[in-house]
């Protein structure tokens, strides 16, 4: 009896033994989510070692720290590198030989953008232009498996797609948006700005004329407000004014109107020993533009030019008009015309 169940133990042990063995052992499959699962097969490569599981376990796969590596690492000879590197087992470094791990064909990837809409990278496409050299970019200094989001002015630096598309070897990433970025609208940009009605930047309008390269990234990089441009700036050159210099297109001096909708310049009160005098901005755009006082006389903020009576008789600032009754009258008299006194 007791030699019965014995047996009957022993048997439930190699029974359980096998069941164990049969989960252990199955197909270990890695999903990836633009191509198709890699499968490591287990079976294969007990029938190669002999069944000896410590091949594997534990001194390359740790079961207890278990971890995604990427080729880069592989390349280095961790995980399943550790063998194929060209001598015991086919390299993980040869073009040719990666379908025999990652089977079917590599799906498009799509990257949402936004406000430029999806950009889709085609693998068939660049596999065709490549040959199938797949290391030409998976090969851990390109593509490395872990980067995040890489921005446009990334890439210009040569980062990812940037690493090709340079204008040398491809089209580069700062022109031919709409190449990667189809049916591309970028939106207006609307700029409020304190004490005047807000500028509005089209780019359906500027693309007429323009394409993306005149712009980005040597005025503009690929994002809407990064920092703050005055008027004076502009005057200089920078932001609009590279182009509105009064030669590729109206200046950024004259003409507020056509960017600034429905303008209303408000009153500028001056506070002196002498009274608050005030200057209205709508009294004197009836009779001059713009142009005629910004930024040749007075720079586009108020009160950035401090100037005494003294300096207005020698024909600075408002006495550059107000000059003894030529243009306007002199600063000398009328004095109750300015100064609430």
């Amino acid at each position: 009896m007791f030699r019965k169940a014995s047996l009957i133990t022993l048997a439930l042990l190699l029974v359980t033994a096998a069941c164990s063995y049969a989960v252990e052992t199955k197909d270990i499959r890695f999903n990836f989510k633009n191509s198709e699962p890699v499968v490591f097969s287990h079976e294969l490569h007990l029938t190669k070692y002999n069944n000896k599981c410590k091949v594997c376990h534990d001194a390359i796969f740790n079961l207890r720290s278990r971890r995604h590596y990427t080729m880069a690492e592989m390349e280095k000879t961790k995980s399943c590198g550790a063998c194929h590197t060209g001598v015991k087992a086919f390299s993980v470094t040869s073009d040719k030989d990666c379908v025999r791990c990652h089977k079917g064909k590599p799906r498009d990837v799509s990257y949402k953008v936004k406000g430029l809409g999806e950009a889709v990278f085609s693998h068939s496409i660049h596999i065709s232009k490549t040959s199938g050299a797949c290391r030409g970019c998976h090969n851990g200094k390109v593509i490395t498996g872990k980067e995040k989001a890489v921005t446009m002015a990334e890439m210009e630096k040569g980062r990812t797609c940037g690493a090709c598309h340079n204008g040398k070897r491809a089209f580069g990433v700062t022109a031919n948006c709409d190449r990667c970025h189809k049916g591309m609208k970028p939106k207006d940009i609307t700029f409020a700005i304190k004490g005047v009605t807000p500028a509005t930047f089209s780019h359906a309008f500027h693309t007429q004329a323009y394409s993306c390269k005149d712009c980005h990234t040597k005025t503009f990089p690929y994002k809407a407000v990064v920092g703050t441009a005055t008027m004076n700036d502009m005057t200089k050159g920078k932001s609009c004014g590279a182009c509105h210099n009064g030669k590729d297109a109206f200046a950024s001096t004259g003409d507020c109107d056509k960017c600034h909708k429905g303008m209303k310049a408000a009153k500028i009160k001056f506070k002196t020993s002498a009274g608050e005098a005030v200057f209205s901005h709508e009294f004197h755009t009836q009779s001059y533009k713009c142009s005629d006082c910004h930024t040749k006389i007075f720079p586009f903020k108020a009160g950035k030019l401090k100037a005494t009576m003294a300096d207005m008789e020698q024909g600075k600032s408002c006495g550059a008009c107000h000059n003894k009754g030529k243009d306007a009258f002199s600063v000398q008299d009328e004095c109750g015309k300015c100064h609430k006194m």
